[in-house]
C-alpha cells in the first residue's frame, strides 16, 4: 500500500535541514528505494507493508546525521479522503491538515476552542492523529502550535491545497 510521510520541521535545501537526497537515502535505507519527496517540506510518498517502522527507521537515520525530526504517516486513501472532504470548500486556501501523535482532539472542548481562537484558527475536523483547521487569514498556518499545546507533543501541518497538489501530481486519486 502507498503512504505519505509528513516530516516535521523540514525545509529541504536550507541550512540546518536535511537535503532531499538525505531524505531519499534515509527512506532507501529503511527499505523504500522508490520513495519520492514532494515539494521541499518533508512530504514523502512511499510503499511499505509496515509504514510506521519505515518512517521510524528513516527518522533514526536522519537523527544519526544530525537532523532529529518527528514524522507522521497516513495511507494514500486516508489522504485522498481528507482532500475530498475538505478540499472543495470555498475557503480551501485557508484550510490545513495537521498530524500529531495523540488519538483524538475534541475540537468542541472549550480549552481547545480558546487555544485555536488565540492563534486565529478554528479546528473543524478530527480523527485519530489528525485535525483539519481553517485559518482566519490567507497564507497563515496556525494549527501546529495549537495542536502541540493541546496534545503536549509534536505536530506538523500541510495546507489542504498542498495535499490536493500531491494527489494530483502523483495521480493518487
Amino acid at each position: 500500500m502507498r503512504y505519505v510521510a509528513f516530516l516535521r520541521n523540514v525545509n529541504q535545501g536550507q541550512r540546518g535541514h536535511p537535503s532531499t537526497a538525505m531524505i531519499r537515502d534515509a527512506f532507501a535505507a529503511a527499505g523504500c528505494r522508490d520513495a519520492v519527496t514532494f515539494q521541499s517540506n518533508g512530504t514523502v510518498i512511499f510503499e511499505a507493508a509496515e509504514p510506521d517502522a519505515v518512517v521510524a527507521d528513516a527518522l533514526a537515520m536522519l537523527d544519526s546525521l544530525g537532523f532529529p525530526r518527528h514524522g507522521f504517516v497516513m495511507s494514500v486513501p486516508e489522504v485522498g479522503a481528507m482532500a475530498a472532504t475538505y478540499g472543495a470548500a470555498p475557503d480551501v486556501s485557508r484550510r490545513e491538515l495537521t498530524l500529531h501523535g495523540a488519538e483524538l482532539i475534541d475540537v468542541d472542548d472549550d480549552d481547545v476552542v480558546r487555544a485555536a481562537a488565540h492563534r486565529r484558527c478554528r479546528l473543524i475536523g478530527t480523527g485519530p492523529g489528525w485535525v483539519v483547521s481553517v485559518n482566519e487569514r490567507e497564507r497563515e498556518s496556525n494549527a501546529t502550535p495549537v495542536v502541540e499545546q493541546v496534545t503536549g507533543g509534536p505536530a506538523t501541518s500541510r495546507s489542504i491545497g498542498t495535499v490536493v497538489r500531491l494527489l494530483d501530481r502523483h495521480e493518487l486519486w
